[in-house]
């Protein structure tokens, strides 16, 4: 893999975004290299945020913005959000879904995380609707898998 010879400063700057607004997770894991394949890059990568500290954990959580959301998201984001229709939600499903996007923040602290690939509008609002009556603790873990889909996703998608 070509990530391998990549000095520190371009191996964060070529997967910092992977995790996001967390180029923390990148620059740890480049002391891992060399790494034989994406998967093996993504299992190190995953294994850096489940060792990270609880600030550190929560911090890369509340870094995603809120899904179906109008304000300024990352270009990245925003093409995930857009592969699913969430950029072309009714009023009222807009509505709902910022309602419950609140109601889902106000009760675990950050926001709803969800890997939309391969899936449709109406099965992240009922995942979201379903996922609010999670306990804090379990939660937390599902966000963290959550968070760990997306990397891969986003892996899957980079010319290493």
């Amino acid at each position: 893999m070509k990530i391998n010879s990549l000095t520190k400063e371009e191996f964060v700057s070529a997967l910092g975004w992977i995790f996001e607004h967390s180029p923390w997770v990148a620059e740890r894991a480049w002391a891992g290299r060399p790494f034989q394949s994406r998967e093996e890059l993504h299992a190190h990568l995953t294994q850096i945020v489940a060792k990270a500290s609880y600030e550190e954990q929560l911090a890369l959580l509340r870094a995603h913005p809120d899904l179906g959301t109008k304000a300024q998201v990352s270009p990245i984001s925003a093409r995930e959000q857009a592969g699913v229709g969430l950029d072309n939600l009714t009023e009222s499903e807009y509505e709902h879904l910022l309602q419950l996007n609140a109601e889902y923040k106000s009760r675990f602290g950050f926001p709803f995380l969800y890997a939309v690939k391969g899936s449709d509008k109406f099965q992240i609002l009922a995942a979201l609707e379903r996922r609010l009556q999670s306990s804090p603790e379990t939660e937390f873990q599902t966000a963290l898998e959550q968070v760990y889909r997306i990397a891969l996703f986003r892996l899957e998608n980079t010319n290493l």
